[in-house]
């Protein structure tokens, strides 16, 4: 799916296809939205131009991408919910149907490395790693915050002529 089409049908597009309707094929598609969603953002992130129309923006940019944060928290949570439910199969299965009888640690040991297991665990580490980015620009939109805050501070006191 496009950008655009996922700007279309609005905020927690992601979160509805891949964790309510299952479409966990549709996971690189939402790492790339999001990865230009991110580049997008890396604009917003720099204190330049009008510091009125900068601190007037500033409230809904955070919201938007606080927004996305979420939405990538969820769909986080859901794919560790699933990695979850995967490692109780597998471990069921080693310890009950597999042809020779494991303890507990050893099916633990065998579930660790399980191809199913190490695979939804990159997927998940996948998304993870976007996250990771999106909680870096909140705290980038935040510090803007202090520094206008900061260079507002100034102006008040007095000093006009600092620039930005």
């Amino acid at each position: 799916m496009t950008q655009v089409a996922a700007q279309q049908c609005g905020l927690n597009y992601w979160y509805n296809q891949i964790c309510l309707e299952a479409k966990l094929d549709l996971i690189p598609d939402a790492v790339q939205y999001f990865e230009e969603q991110l580049k997008a953002a890396k604009a917003e992130i720099s204190v330049k131009g009008n510091l009125e129309q900068a601190s007037a923006r500033l409230p809904g940019l955070f919201e938007y991408r606080y927004s996305q944060l979420q939405e990538i928290e969820s769909i986080v949570e859901y794919l560790n919910i699933r990695l979850r439910k995967i490692r109780k199969e597998r471990l069921e299965y080693y310890t009950t149907k597999y042809n020779k009888q494991l303890t507990v640690r050893e099916a633990e040991k065998y579930v660790e490395g399980d191809d199913e297991y190490v695979d939804f665990s990159y997927l998940l580490n996948y998304f993870a790693l976007v996250r990771n980015q999106f909680t870096g620009l909140i705290k980038s939109l935040d510090i803007k915050n202090w520094q206008i805050s900061n260079i507002t501070k100034l102006r008040a006191a007095g000093i006009e002529d600092a620039s930005i």
